[in-house]
């Protein structure tokens, strides 16, 4: 079932008795498979308010997030903490959504420096799970539960509401841009090199490590500030390895675009794991999973690409982190829990929210655990 507007999904939700599989641009396909009856938002589009003056947006959740983009880009704007594009990494077709964007709080590389999707988050419009109309947050928004709305739906997976609209902080693009490439080998030293230069007072936009190139550190702004950072960089970074600089734009964009898109999995058979981790647990993690891999966010974010099948959490046993599945089977997603599992008290608190929230159990039941 396919509707076109809030109110018709809104019809949709309340009358439904049975479960619902909640679908926006169909390219974000994690967690556990939900048993429902398809329910496409993707029709749900429009950019209802833009003011570049202002550095704000209000866009429908099913709008194509390149079409967002592609609007952005002619007044020089952009989302800053860089949505990256899964679907060649998940195998899929489709367009990504805003709506799907908010709902897996999808973050790129820059997330180091501009922070996630839903720290630009200013409000949110979505029907709950009993068919009401909600809206939290700025512009025209009215704050009408209690709950920060805003950034409890960010990452929700759609299980607490289905997104109709979102306002979102926006910023200029930088004149210039550079990136530093350290040779640095191994998790080890890639680790040390990304920490030295995200404890500099250089504002990097930028640390990642990509096997075969070395570690990554992009530098944005003037022209003028961009060189004089880069400089400053390439001597501090230069007891970690090599150091080569690219200025070339389509390279920086290839290289980053690499690192979002976790393009070096796109085409290798295997299950994918995505971990959040204090960086300096980086080396030991990946010593124990002894596979291929690429490090994000300073070495925060570990991509690793494990046996089909393989419960690379239980692998690991206890770690300071989260350890998600992004990419594997249906029967091993439905075997090994996706979703990291959650210590007791927050596991009580998620049991609320989402009876408060759809006392029916009907918004993509089972997807998150």
């Amino acid at each position: 079932m396919r509707v076109s507007n809030e109110e018709e999904l809104a019809g949709v939700i309340r009358d439904a008795s049975g479960p619902l599989r909640i679908r926006g641009g169909g390219t974000r396909g994690v967690g556990r498979p939900v048993a429902g009856e398809l329910l496409d938002v993707s029709g749900i589009t429009g950019i209802s308010l833009y003011e570049p003056e202002a550095l704000t947006v209000v866009v429908k959740a099913g709008t194509r997030l390149a079409d967002l983009e592609s609007v952005l880009a002619k007044e020089g704007q952009r989302l800053a903490f860089e949505p990256a594009d899964w679907r060649g990494l998940l195998g899929v077709e489709g367009s990504p959504t805003v709506g799907g964007m908010v709902a897996a709080n999808a973050s790129g590389p820059r997330r180091v420096q501009a922070g996630a999707c839903r720290d630009a988050l200013l409000g949110v419009r979505f029907v709950d799970g009993s068919g009401t109309i909600v809206k939290n947050g700025g512009r025209v928004m009215k704050n009408v539960t209690g709950y920060d709305l805003v950034k409890l739906m960010a990452g929700s997976w759609g299980t607490l509401g289905v997104l109709t609209e979102v306002a979102l902080k926006v910023l200029p693009k930088p004149a210039s841009a550079a990136t530093l490439v350290v040779g640095a080998e191994g998790a080890t030293a890639a680790v040390a090199a990304m920490s030295a230069a995200l404890g500099s007072p250089h504002d990097v936009t930028g640390a990642a490590f990509l096997p075969g190139e070395g570690a990554l550190i992009r530098i944005e702004g003037f022209a003028e500030s961009v060189d004089y950072r880069t400089d400053q960089l390439e001597g501090l970074l230069a007891r970690h390895g090599p150091v080569r600089i690219e200025k070339d734009p389509a390279r920086i964009s290839t290289l980053w675009r690499q690192v979002a898109e976790v393009a070096s999995f796109a085409d290798r058979g295997g299950d994918v794991w995505r971990l959040s981790v204090r960086p300096s647990q980086a080396p030991a993690i990946l010593a124990q999973l002894a596979c291929d891999y690429l490090l994000d966010w300073g070495g925060g974010l570990i991509w690793a690409l494990v046996p089909e099948g393989e419960d690379a959490r239980a692998r690991l046993g206890s770690i300071y982190g989260h350890a998600t599945l992004i990419r594997a089977s249906e029967e091993t997603r439905a075997r090994i829990a996706p979703f990291h599992p959650e210590p007791p008290a927050l596991a009580k608190i998620s049991a609320g929210l989402r009876a408060r929230f759809d006392p029916k159990g009907i918004l993509n039941p089972g997807l998150m655990g």
